[in-house]
């Protein structure tokens, strides 16, 4: 589509509607392999595994989630494939022209902070294969700076410029690394696997965990309830749903350039429900043999893989760990908090500027390490703070404009979604309320109990959404005017 008469402040060649859309059912896919296969999506997997007691309680809890997980997904994958715009462009509809820059920056925000824990977790791959060296590890263990060792700020330096190097070149270049960034990763965690298992004497679905190792390595996860009760299992389906809080606001970002709308659901049923529970599966096969080998809880692949006697299997391990990290980072960080910052200045900051600013702030954030931690509290913390967010444009889009937007408008300072000067005061109380609910008290005070924080994301969408919706009903909307997506 192209857009006509385009106000400067709104609009720049890359936050207008896509032109190119050549992403078939593999590419969107392999978006999901790219985000799920990483050092950090295996050591949240491993974690929960650990709060659910059993194999089938866990496999059961994964894939009741990832069901929830694929059809939030469609919902904003959709309406991407329909108008062919970028998630800060989207929010124009909802929040208004201006006031979309609020959600834009939330979400860059949010988004700065996990490219900087992912980048971490693929420097830590290269650490624990460096370190197998004498003289590496006396490096490592005597000589620091910025509150970490230097060969971990030298591996996170070298791993955070691998990523702009991959970005430069553009998204269809995005798209062509995640395609075998994705499958690549597999391959490793097969060999991870089988290796465990044969060292273990065969497969198991009995971890072999006693309770008491369980509950020491589960007492901060802040869960009702030891391992395997139904409080646990709730918290875990409702973590690994969270996990996700980020990519359901901005999956829109990639479905945009889909073929079609089948090719964006049928690379979400193979992506995410398929894809999310085999690769649970593994994560949790991994866990149990790692635990029969070495005889103590491993959550982290690259500890694993650096046990090897083999130094060819440990550095296959480790760098296809690393790059399939860098590939999530890429997909879900460095995409989507370059469209949300070159949204704020479009004349002065394109998508790569806005990249290269994110990257830049991810770096600074380094010796503070604010991801470090329990690895749930990190999720549902984050994530919490995007629940608003989605309740309200998923209401807005289909119940309120009944899945009809004025792509024209989005570029249009003075159009249909102006409301009142630019921002939609209605999106602006609900996105508040909400963030009472799913962030604030529940991690800023003590009102609340303590599992609320672990429902906070869900708490958020339903209040944000159900908030909006009746003051949609008071303040009713401007009918769509002009053509309509």
């Amino acid at each position: 589509m192209e857009i006509h008469n385009p106000s400067p402040a709104l609009y720049n060649e890359d936050l207008a509607p896509a032109k190119e859309r050549n992403w078939g059912t593999f590419s969107i896919f392999n978006v999901w392999t790219s985000d799920v296969h990483s050092l950090w999506g295996y050591y949240l997997a491993a974690s929960l595994f650990l709060l659910c007691g059993s194999f089938t309680n866990f496999l059961l809890a994964i894939g009741l989630g990832s069901l929830i997980i694929f059809v939030l997904m469609n919902l904003i994958g959709w309406a991407g494939e329909k108008t062919g715009v970028p998630y800060p462009v989207l929010a124009r509809a909802s929040f208004g022209v201006w006031g979309a820059n609020l959600p834009a920056v939330v979400r860059a925000i949010v988004a700065i902070f996990w490219y900087g824990a992912q980048t971490a977790a693929a420097s830590s791959a290269l650490v624990a294969l460096m370190i197998r060296s004498d003289a590496m590890l006396q490096f490592h263990q005597t000589s620091h700076m910025l509150g970490h060792s230097t060969l971990e700020v030298i591996c996170y330096v070298v791993m955070w410029a691998l990523q702009l190097l991959i970005i430069q070149r553009g998204m269809e270049t995005v798209r062509k690394f995640q395609d075998w960034a994705g499958p690549a990763v597999w391959l490793a965690m097969l060999v991870l696997a089988i290796g465990l298992m044969v060292k273990a004497g065969g497969f198991s679905f009995e971890h072999g965990i006693p309770m008491d190792v369980l509950l020491e390595k589960t007492k901060d996860a802040g869960i009702k309830g030891q391992p395997g009760s139904f409080w646990a299992l709730m918290a875990v389906g409702a973590t690994w749903v969270t996990y996700f809080a980020a990519l359901y606001l901005n999956f829109c970002d990639f479905s945009r350039y889909a073929t079609n709308r089948q090719a964006v659901t049928r690379g979400n049923l193979w992506g995410l429900p398929v894809n999310l529970i085999a690769f649970s599966f593994v994560a949790g096969i991994t866990t149990i043999a790692a635990f029969q080998v070495y005889g103590e809880v491993l959550l982290h692949p690259e500890q694993i893989s650096a046990k090897f006697d083999s130094w060819f299997l440990a550095l296959l391990a480790a760098m296809t760990f690393a790059v399939a990290t860098l590939g999530i980072n890429v997909v879900a960080n460095f995409v989507s908090s370059a469209f949300d910052i070159s949204n704020v200045f479009p004349r002065q900051i394109s998508f790569k500027r806005g990249g290269y600013i994110a990257a830049i702030i991810a770096l600074l954030l380094y010796p503070f390490s604010p991801w470090d931690g329990d690895a749930a509290h990190f999720v549902n913390a984050v994530g919490a703070t995007m629940g608003p967010l989605l309740g309200i444009i998923v209401v807005d889009y289909y119940l309120i404009a009944r899945g009809q937007i004025n792509v024209q408008a989005l570029y249009q300072e003075l159009g249909e979604y102006r409301y009142q000067g630019g921002w939609n005061v209605n999106a602006l109380a609900a996105t508040g309320v909400g963030a009472v609910f799913s962030t604030i008290l529940p991690n800023f005070t003590k009102l609340l109990p303590d599992w609320w924080g672990t429902f906070g994301w869900f708490i958020g969408v339903a209040v944000g959404g159900v908030t909006y919706y009746v003051l949609s009903q008071l303040r009713p909307r401007t009918h769509a005017i002009g053509a309509a997506a």
